[in-house]
């Protein structure tokens, strides 16, 4: 993997990708918060980052899960997947000692994380304990939770409009690939990508700091911090007295403007079961961000009239139904070039993969990936096809160390 020298970057110079993984126990698959001691067996010491250049392992807000990133932004996606392949071989060789493994999927299937949750102690833990005392991190939404985050930069305003306004449109179709999390405690939820529906509500004493997901129609950095920075930071102001959370990274949108790194970071993606599984489903939605730039459907004009309400509305049908959810806005369906009262969003997808089959933009390895994708529909839907109806914790276990065999392997998962 090539990273890309530091200096500004332009649209699709380079991609920074962050992914999330559960640390637990090999014999019980109970979660294992051991994330301090995993950095101290690599580093020597306990650290908040390792860098392995060029990537990099680090803490997050609870101990039994660890990140694994690009150290910089990587110059192109093609082969991260096996380059993050070789990341978990070696973090699953380290949690040996500590009779530990890695778990893929967005959300641990029996976790309590009201019993469960312990808070990343060491560096930064000010800033964890304030999130916990302002919004009490105990439930799914902050305990259980894990997902693939992408960084796509620009450079000034003009490349932050255009990638902005198409990120937006595009963005509420994503759990229709992604979504991995439709079972915890014990049993399975009405949404397909329950790590999104308890995502959205875990700020809920703070709206602002979530909105709708979905960005409002801003696009300039003076509009991002008069509309959104500035209202969140007055809104947590009388919780955060010290200002420990008012920074950019305190907003929870799906779709983030960093001006800090010059990106924006979407965070709408559940984890998948392997890396291979999450570079085909970013090369994807890169190559379809690229046409919506280029304005190849539609018109950056038209894509900035749509309101967060009214993608909000579209994320939520995705989120609950996943590819089977029915897009039934036509005007929605026109920005993408199709002429229909209504599809199912993994039929759009496959309409837009074969936009961009023949063009390069995919691997073959991502290729492979997304036909598993396309005929047996996102992991989510895999992990309910491979349970029988009335399941039990019992009938999790198997499934879930399949799971994490697929992750250590480098496999897609079937069921």
């Amino acid at each position: 993997m090539k990273i890309q020298q530091k200096r500004p970057l332009h649209l699709f110079d380079g991609y920074g990708v962050e992914m999330e993984y559960m640390i637990v126990d090999k014999d019980s698959l109970n979660v294992l918060p051991v994330s301090d001691k995993l950095l101290e067996l690599a580093a020597g010491e306990i650290v908040n980052e390792h860098a392995r250049t060029p990537f990099a392992w680090s803490n997050e807000l609870v101990l039994h899960v660890i990140e694994v990133k690009s150290d910089g932004p990587a110059e192109s996606l093609a082969g991260l997947g096996e380059d993050f392949q070789n990341e978990i071989t070696e973090i699953n060789k380290q949690l040996e000692s500590l009779n530990g493994r890695l778990m893929p999927g967005a959300m641990h299937p029996w976790m309590d994380p009201f019993s469960e949750m312990k808070l990343w102690p060491h560096e930064y833990n000010p800033i964890y304990e304030a999130y916990n005392r302002i919004f009490d991190c105990r439930g799914h939404g902050w305990a259980n939770l894990q997902s693939t985050h992408l960084n796509l930069p620009f450079n000034g305003d003009e490349e932050f409009e255009r990638l902005c306004a198409a990120l937006r449109i595009l963005t509420p179709l994503l759990p229709a690939l992604s979504a991995t999390s439709p079972i915890a405690d014990g049993e399975k939820k009405p949404f397909l990508n329950y790590r999104m529906e308890v995502y959205r509500t875990n700020s809920s004493k703070i709206p602002f700091v979530t909105g709708r997901v979905i960005p409002e129609r801003v696009f300039t950095r003076d509009d991002y911090y008069s509309t959104i920075f500035e209202p969140m930071y007055r809104d947590i102001a009388s919780h955060d007295p010290e200002g420990i959370l008012q920074d950019e990274w305190l907003n929870s949108r799906g779709v983030m403007a960093r001006f800090d790194r010059g990106a924006i970071e979407i965070r709408v993606i559940d984890i998948q079961e392997c890396p291979k599984a999450d570079i085909a489903i970013l090369q994807l939605f890169v190559a379809i961000t690229k046409l919506m730039v280029d304005e190849k459907w539609s018109s950056r004009a038209d894509q900035k009239t749509w309101s967060e309400g009214d993608l909000y509305s579209i994320l939520m049908a995705v989120v609950k139904d996943g590819e089977r959810a029915v897009i039934t806005n036509g005007d929605y369906l026109q920005l993408f070039g199709i002429d229909r009262p209504n599809i199912e969003a993994g039929e759009l997808w496959k309409h837009l993969y074969d936009q961009v089959k023949s063009s390069g933009s995919i691997d073959g390895d991502s290729d492979q990936a997304l036909q598993i994708i396309f005929e047996h529909g996102p992991l989510g839907r895999r992990i309910l096809h491979a349970l029988p109806e009335n399941f039990t914790k019992g009938d999790l276990k198997p499934v879930y160390e399949n799971l994490c065999d697929c992750l250590e392997r480098g496999k897609m998962f079937v069921g």
